[in-house]
């Protein structure tokens, strides 16, 4: 696995931007470059809480909130997969990655918010990912710069 950064500079404080980033309403809107119907089923993103990163098909990621620091930072712990509803812990294709952490930190100066996404990515995902997250903070961005 690698580890791969993205950033994005929005105007606007950090607290719309957070609220953006983890609102029922907002997030599968700027998830949407990664799957159509994206959605989330969460604990109000507690900490140590069980998440269910889902496309519109049922398919996806299961993980845990590893730390949430409001409007600073948010760690999610990759677990495994869910296909057609039905969650994959211990698979041989889980493993290779299982464990790999993504880490959305928010810092505010001035009035304009840096969001830095770091995740651990596998090779055979790196392209899609390099590909994508520019698009999904861009997304971030326009909503986030809403009056």
């Amino acid at each position: 696995m690698t580890k791969q950064e993205f950033s994005v500079v929005i105007d606007a404080p950090k607290e719309k931007v957070w609220q953006v980033l983890w609102d029922k309403d907002t997030y599968p809107l700027w998830t949407a470059p990664f799957a159509e119907g994206s959605s989330v089923e969460t604990d109000n993103w507690k900490k140590g809480s069980k998440v269910l990163f889902l496309d519109g098909k049922g398919m996806g990621m299961v993980s845990t909130v590893a730390e949430n620091i409001p409007n600073e930072f948010m760690s999610f712990k990759h677990l495994g997969m869910v296909d057609k509803g039905v969650e994959d812990l211990d698979s041989e294709k889980v493993k290779g990655w299982a464990g790999a952490l993504e880490n959305y930190t928010l810092r505010e100066e001035n009035g304009r918010t840096s969001v830095t996404v770091e995740m651990e990515i596998g090779e055979d995902h790196l392209k899609y990912f390099v590909d994508t997250w520019p698009k999904a903070l861009q997304k971030v961005k326009e909503l986030s710069e809403q009056k």
